[in-house]
């Protein structure tokens, strides 16, 4: 148990509610820094030592909070920013408590996750808790593009940490934590052929469209359930009106892997469909955007602390390995023990009945503010 009680589910509730209803689509750098402040504000009333990363490439900027303390740090990263676009709230997905269920745009992916980091780490200033290591918190505004701009960020704070924890949303199975991810590609495809009249000079075209299709059956192709890989293309666009051979088309293109190898194995693969085939100009762009988290012995042994914890505050928390990736998969690449999934059970990620289970909000914080407690060397 933490040495500090964290306060209700039903306080806890109420104020994340507050950092719910302040939208924060990525794509809004003053939306999301309007949150930042809110967290800032809070952190440096408390004394933490607050250091702010101006955003660049039109994200918002990046929250760090230091505690005080000797040795490696313990670090726990969220982020604020949602896929949810403004008005999403009025028009849509308002906050609502239906039963034990709370709703609203990014409440579960990761608003419940983030504001329980945050404020764990308040709480520990506020009441001037001697924790076993420092902790550093980051607080990142474009995990769900990608993290572009905070990537190095997190990486810089993991460097020389004895443990990282990501409180992203809990496993809908069984409210599992993460101790493994996939690794994430991205690439995006465009074909530039030769448009003609459909009718009148077919054969002078070179159809940008029929050159996509058929990389798009190779690259459906190159998916092996049973090794973990999966590719997926979408979106897909491509021509103007039926009656013109399409001269452009393009599309996106996912890869998920298990394994690093595997990683530059695709992206060798996928990035070799550029060239000219039948007088189609193919260009490919793009390649790995998160390695592969890999269970090991270091994140089982940070995962039996996590799940001794939880057995004290009254819950079971089994482990799970997750096909899609976060900024754990970072850290966890660099070495460092990394344990995912440690925020609120619920369900809905990406999707209009997102919600969390906020009974749980207390007993998951509990968990949290305990190994940021005692967690170090």
């Amino acid at each position: 148990m933490p040495s500090f009680e964290i306060g209700t589910s039903e306080t806890l509730l109420a104020e994340l509610r507050r950092w719910v209803e302040h939208e924060t689509p990525t794509t809004d750098a003053a939306a999301v820094n309007g949150l930042m402040d809110l967290a800032e504000r809070d952190l440096r009333a408390v004394g933490g030592a607050v250091e702010r990363l101006p955003g660049r490439d039109g994200y918002g900027d990046t929250l760090i909070c230091r505690t005080p303390g000797q040795g490696r740090p313990v670090v726990i990263a969220g982020h604020l920013d949602t896929v949810w676009d403004h008005g999403t709230l009025a028009v849509s997905m308002p906050f609502r408590v239906e039963g034990d269920r709370a709703y609203g745009p990014g409440i579960y992916d990761m608003k419940a996750g983030s504001f329980l980091a945050f404020h764990a780490v308040r709480e520990i200033l506020r009441h001037e808790v001697p924790t076993r290591a420092p902790i550093t918190l980051l607080l990142t505004p474009d995990e769900e593009v990608g993290s572009p701009t905070s990537r190095a960020p997190i990486e810089a704070a993991a460097r020389d940490a004895c443990a990282v924890l990501i409180p992203e949303p809990a496993s809908t199975a069984g409210g599992a934590c993460v101790t493994a991810r996939k690794g994430v590609g991205r690439f995006v495809i465009r074909c530039h052929g030769v448009s003609a009249h459909a009718g009148g000079n077919w054969q002078d075209g070179r159809s940008a469209v029929v050159a996509l299709a058929r990389l798009t059956l190779k690259i459906h192709a190159m998916t092996d359930l049973d090794a973990g890989i999966t590719t997926n293309v979408a979106p897909v666009w491509g021509g103007t009106r039926p009656n013109v051979v399409p001269p452009e088309a393009g599309c996106e293109v996912d890869l998920r892997v298990a394994t690093i190898e595997q990683g530059v194995a695709m992206e060798r693969a996928i990035l070799a469909l550029a060239g000219e085939v039948d007088g189609v100009r193919i260009e490919v762009t793009g390649g790995m955007n998160r390695p592969p988290f890999a269970e090991n012995d270091a994140i089982l042994g940070l995962y039996g602390r996590a799940a001794a914890a939880a057995q004290a505050h009254g819950y079971a928390l089994p482990k799970a390995h997750r096909g899609g990736g976060s900024d754990g998969n970072f850290t966890a690449a660099m070495g460092v023990p990394t344990l995912d999934g440690l925020g609120c059970t619920g369900a809905g990620a990406h999707a209009p009945h997102e919600h969390i289970l906020w009974p749980d909000l207390a007993p998951r914080g509990r968990t949290i503010a305990h190994l940021l407690e005692t967690l170090g060397d």
